[in-house]
């Protein structure tokens, strides 16, 4: 582990729901391009801190769709679970180092794991570098066995880091936000709208959990935000904008 990261794990989490967790959380968002190991261990014992909301992790069977270099594995092979991730991209896999042997390279859109797999099937920012995030969503569904938790967390398109890295250009258009950015830097983005990038939104997002018929939607929250202001996820066309991430928990039947 490398002291930004040991220093990261031993960092206090502030209280669940609270401003002060937010504020947390935004601060170490800002090193996320400078030093993602940081930002990513805070996020990772967060996440699995909201994630014990709704499923006993100990003895869990879990996959983490997109999982990409690892940073989650630590936090939840500390709750007792057992972890495997997944990424389509070798790159990420080995961008902090080798694999482990608990990583498997492979399409989101199409599993490759059995039906009823796992206890919790976890997605933390990938359904918006997907071109089906609904055909993503329900593979999670399929591999999760009866009584597990699918959870979904993914930035919105219409919020302000929607571009990502081409923020806040993306309000004009993906396709000239990506082309901005690559004529006054000289490259493409990493998040390049149409290939790496797409417009995935909270309200479609949302229609498609109520209305999937082999799961139940358990909670629906903004992901940054203290609890008093979750309502805004409740909200249609304010929560495009105002969530910044959200999340979607659903329980399978």
């Amino acid at each position: 582990m490398t002291a930004a990261a040991s220093q990261t794990a031993s960092t206090p989490l502030a209280p669940p729901g609270s401003l002060r967790r937010s504020v947390q959380l935004f601060r170490a968002f800002r090193l996320e391009q400078s030093r993602p190991e940081v930002f990513y261990g805070l996020l990772a014992r967060d996440s699995v801190r909201e994630v014990g909301r709704f499923l006993d992790l100990d003895g869990a069977t879990v996959v983490d769709v997109g999982g990409g270099p690892g940073y989650f594995a630590r936090a939840f092979e500390s709750a007792g679970a057992r972890y495997a991730a997944l990424d389509a991209d070798a790159g990420e896999l080995g961008a902090v180092g080798e694999p482990g042997a608990n990583t498997v390279q492979g399409s989101g859109m199409l599993l490759p794991l059995a039906t009823d797999a796992v206890d919790l099937s976890y997605s933390s920012n990938v359904l918006e570098h997907v071109r089906d995030p609904y055909a993503m969503a329900a593979e999670m569904v399929r591999v999760t066995r009866p009584g597990g938790i699918v959870f979904l967390s993914w930035t919105t398109w219409f919020s302000p880091w929607g571009g990502h890295e081409t923020a806040p250009w993306h309000y004009l258009g993906g396709r000239y936000a990506a082309d901005r950015f690559a004529r006054s830097r000289g490259r493409r983005p990493k998040n390049d709208f149409g290939r790496s990038l797409f417009a995935t939104h909270a309200g479609r997002l949302v229609r498609w959990a109520r209305t999937t018929s082999d799961a139940e939607v358990v909670a629906v929250f903004p992901r940054y935000h203290p609890r008093w202001a979750h309502w805004v996820a409740k909200v249609p066309i304010l929560r495009e904008v105002a969530v910044w991430n959200l999340v979607i928990v659903l329980r399978v039947h």
